[in-house]
């Protein structure tokens, strides 16, 4: 039987996916701040960013919103970048099964579990170069901004209602020093952390993102070398182990692309060797992943030919 043609990825009829995709139903938008309550449960925009630099997106693509969680794998390349390295040794790589924002440390090291939980994203905020919180601020802006292709900006109200209402991060910060794990304080750590999460981007930008780890480290569109491409690689590798949480293991098998979900309902997607992509809709699952992003990432793998265990098919 001869070998189906490869799909063309240029040309792929985003709008229809994005049709298709924006009538399914189910899961609740998040109420942890008040910015993230307020969404419209019908935003929805998907975008890919291909390795020649073209970017095509559909719906709401060009909307901006609060990154949240999906900033998590660049604050993990930046950290690995900035200590040269030795992140790999202040936080673990190891899946944890349990939820994102779980108080809980490895136990024996007292090291966050991976980069991709709150725990883990907490310090390699903080692992970050900066002499005080606004170094830090400047840097990872700076750094996110670079990965994006393009400036990006802090939304204020998100940036103190997250440090003013997460509880359980400073709970996390707290345990941490305690431990010695944390050298910055508490207050400090979570409050970069905040504004991390605060930083505005919309599907496009994030896709340029996604392809950024996926090209190793080369943005498609700016063609800087944001990150090596060594780095790169650990950055997706945990992506793929850890990225959607106690789902995880569900997501590689069923999309088979390594990804970061978000509670603000983007999930970001790096393609190996391939592309970035980005799907956003602010109602999720039990997991704190966006509905309607998982079912359009499904599609994008199938459609695509994207999994990256797809060449094991009989």
């Amino acid at each position: 039987m001869a070998k189906a043609p490869a799909p063309d990825h240029h040309t792929y009829d985003l709008d229809a996916l994005e049709e298709r995709v924006r009538r399914e139903g189910g899961g609740e938008v998040d109420d942890s701040i008040p910015q993230l309550a307020g969404a419209d449960p019908d935003f929805f925009g998907v975008a890919l960013a291909q390795a020649d630099g073209s970017i095509r997106g559909s719906g709401d693509a060009d909307v901006a919103f609060s990154i949240q969680s999906a900033v998590k794998p660049f604050l993990f390349a930046l950290a690995l970048v900035d200590t040269d390295g030795d992140a790999l040794e202040r936080v673990g790589i190891e899946p944890t099964g349990e939820a994102f924002d779980a108080i809980k440390l490895e136990s024996g090291t007292g090291r966050p579990p991976n980069p991709m939980v709150n725990a883990g994203a907490l310090l390699t905020a903080a692992l970050v170069d900066g002499g005080n919180a606004e170094g830090r601020d400047e840097r990872i802006l700076r750094g996110l901004s670079a990965f994006a292709g393009r400036a990006l900006e802090v939304d204020e109200d998100v940036a103190r209602n997250e440090h003013l209402l997460g509880d359980r991060n400073h709970a996390l910060a707290h345990l941490m020093r305690s431990e010695g794990t944390l050298a910055l304080g508490a207050d400090e750590a979570v409050e970069v952390y905040a504004r991390a999460c605060a930083v505005l981007v919309d599907a496009e930008a994030l896709a340029v993102m996604g392809a950024t780890l996926a090209l190793g480290g080369v943005n498609p569109v700016t063609g800087h070398h944001v990150v090596p491409s060594r780095v790169a690689r650990d950055v997706v590798a945990v992506m793929a182990t850890c990225g959607v949480y106690d789902g995880s293991g569900r997501w590689m098998r069923r999309v088979g692309i390594p990804a970061k979900s978000s509670v603000s309902g983007a999930i970001v997607l790096s393609a190996p060797g391939v592309l970035g992509a980005a799907v956003v809709s602010p109602p999720l699952d039990d997991q704190g992943t966006s509905v309607r992003g998982r079912i359009a990432s499904e599609l994008l793998s199938e459609d695509l030919d994207l999994h990256v265990f797809g060449s094991l098919r009989g």
